[in-house]
C-alpha cells in the first residue's frame, strides 16, 4: 500500500474518497442528554457538506458508526466517508487508530483503491494522528483468506493523509514513515500467525525468520536438534521429542554501532508451531485454532523486523523456540522428570503446559548471552483468558523500573494489558515432590502460577512476562480488524525497545 502525506485543504483533494471523523460533544448527564456530533477537523467546506447529515441525527457519534455520501457538494472529492469516533472528551489516538481501520474496511468491499484522510485535532498532537492513521489503515487493509480458489483482492493500493496548512511535514513525514514500518512489521506477524501447521513447521517459520533478518540486515542463527541438544537444552527438547517435526532454535541480534554495551534488551517468544498438548491431549472441538501457538515467537519475529528499520540506539537479542507438540511413542509423559538449561529439574504434571518449558530454556538462555533486561510473550495459559477475557492481555514484572518502561510504551502503541501478581505465595503451587518445581500448579491462579515457573529461570534479571493467550487471535470481525490473527505485541515491544534508547 501507497502512503502520501500531503498538505493541502481537504475540500481540494481529488480522490475516490475522503474520510472524515465525527466526534460526540454532548453531556452524558440531565435527563435531556442528546448526541452533538461535530467534525473533528475544521474546515468549511467540509462542515457544510454534513451539515443536513448532522442535521438529521443519521450521525449521532456512536463509535464507528459510518455513513457514506456520493458527489458530496463542494468536494473535489468524488465521496465522503464519515466515520464516528465517540465521544470528543475521550478521544485519543486509540480510538482514531480504530476509526481509521473502520473507514477502510468500509470501503474495501466497495472496492475504492484509494483515499484520503483528513487529520483530525488531537490533543497528543499531530503526529500522533497521523501515526494512528497509517496504523489503523495498514492494519484493517490484511483479511486471512490467504488460501481461497476465489479469493478476490480487495487491497488498497494507496492512502493519503492530508495535513492542514502550517503543519510541520518533517515531523509529520516521519510519523508516518514509522507507523508504515510498525503496521507492516504488525502484518508480518499476522501473516507468520495465519499460516496453517503444515505449511509452518518449525523449519519453515526459521526459514521465514532467516528470510526477514536478511532482508533488513540482522544476523540471524538457526541451530537444529543437536545444537539444542549441546547446549543441554532439556525442557525445550522434552517438548520437541515428540514430533517428527524438528525444533528449531532461532537467535536474532541486532548490535548497531554507537549503541552502548548496556542494556541488552532480551526478547524471547514461544514458538509452537501446533499445540496437540502431546499425551495430555486437548479436545479435539478448537483444536484447529492451535495453530496460533507460535503467536509469541511470530510477535517477536515481526518486532525485530521493525527495530531493525527503526533503528533505536540500543542492542537487542530476540529468542524463539520453535517446535510443535505432538503425541507418540517418543513424546513425554506426565510424571517425566526433566533438566532445564539452567541445571532446574522440572516434573512434568501435564504435557499440555509446554509453553513455558520452551520458555524456560530460552529465557536462561538469554541471559547466557549477556541479555541484562528480558521480556517474553507466549500465547500461554486459557487461565489468563478466565481472568482478562479477550480485551486485555495480563502482564507479569518482577521490576517495577522495567514495568516502567512498559506503561510508556503502552501509553504509545494503544495495546490494552493488566498487571497480574507475583506473589511469592503462588511460587509454593509450582513445588514439587520428587524435582525442583513442577509444570503446573493446578486449576486455581493459572496464568500467575505459569509466571512463577518462568521467573524461576530469570533469578533477578528485570523481566516482563506477557500472556497473550486471549488476545492474539480476535475471536470475531471488529468493524476495524479482521477475524483472525491481531499481531498483538508487535506495537507495545518496539515502544518498550525504544525507551531504552539512551538518555531516555
Amino acid at each position: 500500500m501507497n502512503t502520501k502525506l500531503i498538505t493541502a485543504n481537504p475540500a481540494e483533494v481529488e480522490t475516490e474518497c475522503l474520510i472524515a471523523f465525527a466526534l460526540d460533544h454532548g453531556e452524558d448527564h440531565g435527563e435531556n442528554k442528546k448526541p452533538e456530533p461535530r467534525l473533528a477537523v475544521k474546515d468549511p467546506a467540509v462542515e457544510k457538506a454534513v451539515a443536513d447529515l448532522i442535521a438529521s441525527g443519521e450521525i449521532s457519534g456512536k463509535p464507528f458508526e459510518t455513513v457514506l455520501l456520493h458527489r458530496p457538494q463542494g468536494l473535489k472529492a468524488k465521496r465522503l466517508l464519515v466515520v464516528s469516533c465517540g465521544k470528543a472528551r475521550s478521544f485519543t489516538h486509540v480510538e482514531l487508530r480504530k476509526g481509521a481501520g473502520t473507514a477502510l474496511r468500509t470501503l474495501k468491499p466497495k472496492m475504492i483503491k484509494s483515499c484520503a484522510f483528513t487529520l483530525p485535532e488531537l490533543s497528543s498532537g499531530a503526529e500522533d494522528a497521523g501515526r494512528a492513521i497509517v496504523e489503523g489503515a495498514f492494519v484493517a487493509d490484511l483479511d486471512p483468506d490467504t488460501y481461497r480458489s476465489d479469493r478476490k483482492d480487495y487491497s488498497t493500493q494507496e492512502i493519503t493523509v492530508v495535513a492542514p496548512a502550517g503543519s510541520d511535514q518533517a515531523k509529520l513525514q516521519s510519523a508516518v514513515d514509522r507507523a508504515r514500518i510498525i503496521a507492516e512489521s504488525q502484518n508480518f506477524t499476522r501473516g507468520l500467525v495465519n499460516e496453517p501447521s503444515n505449511r509452518l513447521t518449525p523449519t519453515m517459520l526459521a526459514d521465514r525468520a532467516q528470510k526477514m533478518c536478511d532482508s533488513v540486515g540482522l544476523k540471524c542463527e538457526i541451530m537444529g536438534p543437536d545444537k539444542i541438544k549441546a547446549l543441554k537444552m532439556g525442557a525445550f527438547w522434552s517438548v520437541a521429542q515428540g514430533s517428527d517435526e524438528e525444533p528449531r532454535l532461532i537467535v536474532m541480534r541486532y548490535e548497531p554501532q554507537g549503541a552502548p554495551e548496556k542494556p541488552v534488551l532480551g526478547l524471547i517468544g514461544k514458538g509452537i508451531t501446533f499445540d496437540t498438548g502431546g499425551i495430555s491431549i486437548k479436545p479435539a472441538e478448537g483444536m484447529e485454532k492451535m495453530k496460533y501457538d507460535m503467536a509469541g515467537g511470530a510477535a517477536m519475529i515481526g518486532a525485530m523486523r521493525a527495530i531493525a528499520l527503526l533503528k533505536p540506539k540500543v542492542k537487542v537479542i530476540s529468542i524463539v523456540c520453535a517446535s510443535e507438540n505432538m503425541p507418540s511413542g517418543k513424546a513425554q509423559k506426565p510424571g517425566d522428570v526433566q533438566i532445564a538449561m539452567s541445571g532446574k529439574s522440572i516434573e512434568v504434571i501435564n504435557t499440555d503446559a509446554e509453553g513455558r518449558l520452551v520458555l524456560a530454556d530460552g529465557l536462561h538462555y538469554a541471559r547466557t548471552l549477556g541479555c541484562t533486561h528480558l521480556i517474553d510473550a507466549a500465547t500461554l495459559t486459557g487461565a489468563v483468558v478466565v481472568a482478562l477475557g479477550y480485551a486485555n492481555a495480563g502482564v507479569f514484572a518482577n521490576d517495577d523500573d522495567a514495568y516502567k518502561h512498559f506503561t510508556q510504551a503502552l501509553d504509545r502503541s494503544g495495546e490494552k494489558f493488566w498487571r497480574m501478581p507475583l506473589d511469592a505465595e503462588y511460587g509454593d503451587m509450582i513445588r514439587s515432590n520428587i524435582a525442583d518445581i513442577m509444570n503446573t500448579g493446578g486449576r486455581w491462579g493459572g496464568a500467575i502460577t505459569a509466571a512463577m515457573f518462568l521467573k524461576e529461570f530469570v533469578e533477578d534479571t528485570p523481566w516482563l512476562h506477557l500472556d497473550i493467550a486471549g488476545t492474539a487471535w480476535m475471536e470475531e470481525n471488529k468493524s476495524w480488524i479482521a477475524k483472525g490473527p491481531s499481531g498483538i505485541a508487535v506495537r507495545s515491544l518496539v515502544e518498550w525497545v525504544k525507551s531504552y534508547e539512551a538518555g531516555k
